[in-house]
């Protein structure tokens, strides 16, 4: 199954405009609305991408400090076409709580590719892999991962994903089995993971349209906040900053406790 970096599974294809202010076709409308105490956007600038890299570094410092290291400057992956890095930042002080990037296999292999050939139902399908998640410790690192994750499905939703993927290190896998991902290889187990440090992860994917109609059949607890409560505070529109602007960042680093996933 281990195998070198693979050829793209698709064409690439320019990506679509993401709306933000209501809910996917197939979908009821919210029927709640929601205020957070931090807001979740796309990083689309040089000090947004400053504040994305404090918190994941922050975050990787505690839990991996070796990996941390080399997490000091922006990565290339935060450039590349079909990734986008969000930020989550208080409302009290503008101060980052949290961090994720998403990458499709619009352009390029998922970062998880150069550990992992991926199975046939997933070839020719459009995918996208969580990475470099990393939130604040805490009550509220915990709310911002979640409304991190929710944001990740919104844009999955309304990109026209087939399958969301991540790589879970335990305990953190309990946590999406209990969002009803399941194992891409379940007899495989955990496989050391290039791109986080060749830690073992277990490597797990989640149907994004048949998401809704899986929570419901299950009475998911995460229903009600991810399908039936709309969170303004959740921007997931494009960038529009030019992609130069976003390179010429210079990171101040902020020690600040973190966890990391």
């Amino acid at each position: 199954m281990l195998s070198p970096a693979l050829m793209p599974s698709l064409p690439a294809m320019p990506l679509p405009p993401i709306m933000t202010r209501g809910m996917h076709d197939n979908q009821a409308p919210a029927r709640v609305e929601e205020r957070l105490p931090f807001s979740v956007r796309v990083v689309s600038d040089a000090e947004a991408l400053d504040k994305a890299v404090q918190i994941r570094h922050a975050a990787y410092a505690r839990h991996v400090p070796d990996l941390a290291r080399t997490l000091l400057q922006p990565e290339a992956a935060d450039f590349s076409a079909g990734s986008v890095v969000l930020l989550a930042e208080s409302h009290l002080d503008g101060s980052p709580l949290g961090t994720m990037r998403i990458q499709t296999n619009r352009y390029e292999p998922l970062a998880l590719e150069q550990s992992l050939a991926l199975p046939d139902d997933l070839s020719g399908c459009l995918l996208a892999e969580a990475t470099r998640l990393g939130v604040a410790e805490g009550r509220v690192g915990t709310l911002v991962k979640t409304v991190l994750f929710k944001a990740f499905y919104l844009y999955c939703l309304h990109s026209g994903v087939d399958w969301m993927v991540v790589t879970g290190r335990a305990p953190v896998d309990r946590q999406y089995l209990r969002m009803l991902f399941e194992d891409v290889y379940p007899e495989i187990g955990y496989i050391p993971m290039r791109h986080v440090g060749n830690l073992p992860h277990r490597v797990m994917k989640f149907e994004v349209r048949t998401a809704q109609e899986r929570w419901a059949a299950v009475r998911h607890p995460m229903l009600k906040f991810m399908v039936e409560t709309h969170h303004p505070d959740i921007s997931l529109d494009a960038p529009q900053a030019p992609h130069g602007d976003v390179q010429a960042v210079d990171p101040m680093l902020q020690q600040a406790p973190a966890q990391v996933m």
